[in-house]
């Protein structure tokens, strides 16, 4: 399991909180520092099964900068909101963890976290 977190957001620092509470094997990734390629980001979009305007935040300087609001959200507008996800990370919705199972989910809430620790056979260390 893997995690991408930016460590000053609260939602990210309590879904680790839970991990570690629950003894879970996981792979923290700080993806300020080390953002997703736009390669990266497409796979993960697959095994969230949403789209990159779903996990974008909209409310970001950086996203209206960008006129994100005005920009498509049909299969022909599908690039150009990744390449900006990769060019901006910080327009990324977090956390986002990916699970062994092979999907995804943003782990926004406990009952996310959880769900995604039960998608990963509890992820309790052996």
């Amino acid at each position: 399991m893997e995690i991408w977190i930016n460590p000053a957001c609260s939602k990210c620092r309590s879904a680790v909180t839970l991990l570690d509470a629950e003894g879970a094997e996981y792979t923290v990734r700080r993806y300020l520092e080390e953002p997703p390629s736009a390669q990266e980001l497409r796979e993960v979009l697959e095994r969230l099964t949403l789209e990159p305007w779903d996990i974008t935040r909209t409310q970001e300087a950086e996203a209206k900068e960008l006129g994100l609001k005005d920009w498509g959200r049909t299969a022909d507008d599908r690039e150009r909101w990744i390449e900006a996800l990769a060019a901006h990370p910080r327009l990324i919705q977090r956390p986002i963890i990916t699970a062994d199972d092979g999907s995804a989910l943003v782990g926004r809430s406990e009952d996310a976290v959880r769900d995604a620790l039960a998608r990963t056979g509890g992820g309790r260390t052996p």
